[in-house]
């Protein structure tokens, strides 16, 4: 479609024309007129571009230990429903939870458990820091 088609098409959309009026108009498929009109389109609107797209929930092990401790802690609703619904998954002599949660809430337990790595007066248990030190390095993986 030429340039002066082009302007001439936007501005009656703009003012209320349908798309397939339009194609009848200028002798072009309905697919030529949504090209031209394609930023003015209701699903391409800027307001939506700046919305940020809900995080999707990842599923992460947590070591075991670590898992005990967290359920012994003092945890926001979403922290402990995600605990809740973990599967423990057993692993030689003791388990794995495998833990389905958006990503916030898998930074958020992380930063509850840090007492597991000694410090705050209490003493560090090393299999407990070891846990604590997988479950931050699977962590560490996601995107921010």
């Amino acid at each position: 479609m030429a340039a002066a088609k082009t302007s001439d098409v936007r501005s009656a959309y703009l003012e209320g024309r349908s798309i397939a009026a339009l194609a009848r108009d200028h002798g072009v498929s309905r697919g030529a007129i949504r090209t031209a009109v394609a930023d003015l389109l209701p699903e391409h609107t800027a307001g939506e571009e700046d919305v940020p797209a809900p995080e999707q929930p990842v599923t992460l092990d947590m070591p075991g230990k670590v898992a005990d401790f967290l359920r012994s802690a003092d945890l926001e609703p979403a922290e402990r429903a995600a605990l809740d619904q973990g599967a423990a998954v057993r692993r030689g002599q003791g388990y794995t939870l495998r833990v389905t949660a958006v990503p916030a809430v898998h930074r958020q337990l992380l930063d509850r458990c840090q007492p597991l790595d000694g410090g705050q007066g209490l003493p560090a248990i090393p299999a407990q820091r070891k846990a604590r030190r997988e479950y931050e390095n699977r962590v560490g993986t996601l995107t921010p």
